[in-house]
């Protein structure tokens, strides 16, 4: 089974790509939605999550205190780091056991923000980066989220840059709305049909 992940940094339109993706008939596992599912479904998570942080993490329906939890981690890169080694081998979990049901496909994508800060393209046969201007990506998450630029570029230091994502990349997609996107997404498509593993 040929595994592609495919990141980009918040607002830089991946969720859009991988949209494209899927109407090509390609599976995605979307790790960022996964991981906030199974911090209210996975029992032993929440567990943990309190441990480290408190009872204040959970609200009184074992619903996750997204705003309490948020305040925390985007304040302090140590409380960050925390949240990711409780969370991210839950994620990973669960990616194993949806390939299981995922495999006539040609090949799979794995969405994930922190994909080369999870180390968890290590774990995909390729990966891919999508990029966008600064400025884009601002001006789409202040219209989406309704958050400050300031805000924004809090989170974004959490995260690696593009230039050091790019070292890492096996292709990139460049999301600037002057190239065309649909092109760029239909040729990797090709690519990867092509791949034969064995």
């Amino acid at each position: 089974m040929l595994k592609v992940g495919i990141t980009g940094g918040i607002g830089s339109g991946k969720t859009t790509i991988c949209k494209v993706f899927e109407i090509l008939g390609i599976p995605v596992f979307y790790a960022d939605e996964i991981a906030k599912e199974i911090m209210n479904t996975d029992k032993n998570l929440r567990l943990k999550i309190k441990k480290a942080f408190g009872d204040q993490s959970y609200l009184g329906n074992e619903q996750l205190n997204r705003k309490y939890i948020a305040d925390l981690v985007f304040a302090d890169k140590t409380e960050l780091e925390k949240l990711n080694r409780l969370v991210h081998p839950a994620v990973f979990h669960a990616f194993d056991d949806w390939l299981i049901t995922h495999q006539n496909a040609p090949y799979v994508l794995k969405e994930a923000a922190l994909l080369y800060e999870s180390q968890s393209y290590k774990m995909c046969n390729y990966s891919i980066l999508v990029k966008s201007p600064l400025e884009i990506k601002i001006k789409r998450l202040v219209q989406r989220d309704h958050i400050t630029a300031d805000d924004i570029k809090l989170r974004m230091d959490k995260q690696f840059t593009d230039e050091q994502k790019e070292k890492l990349a096996d292709f990139v997609l460049v999301n600037d709305e002057k190239q065309l996107l649909i092109p760029q997404v239909l040729d990797l498509h090709q690519h990867f049909l092509s791949i034969k593993l064995f």
